[in-house]
């Protein structure tokens, strides 16, 4: 298989099952663009539980997020790692996710599949000063967003977003709940299909409405409660603040452009959908 590129679906099923069933997002690290003082930079742990088992995916590892992860999961029980981009402040520590996997004392562990943009192998291999090959692909296999993708009862759709870099927000539904993920991005109409209906849309939002902010690059508070309106989502909830701004400026923003449940992330916050 040539350099990051992976089959179009992978599917690790398991039967349906009459039992009750969950789904659960548990915000890891909200912090915007750095780590704060409050919560370690983006991640979020998305669990599904069934008859016979807890999945769990996580979606992003910024800067701190391994420490935190590791109070709600055991790292060697995730299943795998959805990056939305790779700006340190939502990948940088998948050097030390690959460091826990790699030396273990239970063992060096079995692959588990990373999605994320093309080069994600290349950019992270470079971020721990490893040689390109093999680079961090003994302990993780990279796959590139193209298509939906199944692990255990997840359907995980991505769609590429307005950022500087190739970016990609996600929606991830399973036993028929779907959480909206924006990852980074500025207005882009990849948003309204994200959120469409969605039990729980994660926006993020960067920016104040009251300055001149620069294009293609995030969200306000405004722009995301506007994007939960026109998509009909069911309960929003706002993200990735910059520690420089009041998250309380942009929930008031969010609030004021969307009239459903509107609610701040907060490192621990545990989201039931």
């Amino acid at each position: 298989m040539s350099e990051d590129v992976a089959p179009e679906t992978t599917r690790l099923r398991v039967p349906d099952a009459p039992a009750d069933r969950s789904v659960r997002l548990t915000v890891v690290g909200c912090s915007g663009s750095y780590p704060g003082p409050e919560s370690p930079a983006s991640c979020y742990l998305v669990q599904a539980t069934d008859a016979l088992r807890t999945w769990s995916l996580v979606l992003d590892m910024g800067n701190g997020a391994l420490g935190a992860l590791q109070r709600y999961v055991d790292p060697l029980q995730v299943d795998a790692v959805f990056l939305s981009h790779l700006h340190a402040d939502h990948c940088v520590d998948m050097t030390s996710y690959y460091v826990l996997r790699k030396y273990h004392p239970s063992g060096t562990q079995p692959r588990i599949p990373v999605w994320g943009p093309k080069g994600t192998a290349k950019r992270l291999a470079k971020a721990y000063d490893l040689p390109r090959k093999p680079g961090m692909r003994e302990e993780f296999s990279f796959r590139v967003y193209k298509e939906p993708v199944e692990v255990g009862p997840f359907t995980i759709e991505p769609f590429e977003v307005d950022h500087p870099v190739p970016a990609y927000g996600l929606r991830v539904s399973a036993f028929g709940k779907v959480l909206g993920y924006s990852g980074d991005t500025g207005p882009t109409a990849a948003l309204d299909a994200i959120a469409a209906d969605a039990d729980l849309f994660l926006c993020e939002a960067s920016f104040r409405s009251c300055d001149d902010n620069p294009p293609h690059l995030h969200l306000t508070g405004q722009e995301a409660g506007e994007v939960a309106t026109r998509a009909g989502s069911k309960r929003l909830v706002v993200t990735h603040v910059p520690p420089w701004h009041d998250a309380q400026t942009m929930l008031a923003e969010a609030g004021k452009a969307y009239d459903g449940p509107t609610e701040l992330a907060v490192q621990g916050a545990v989201f039931d959908l």
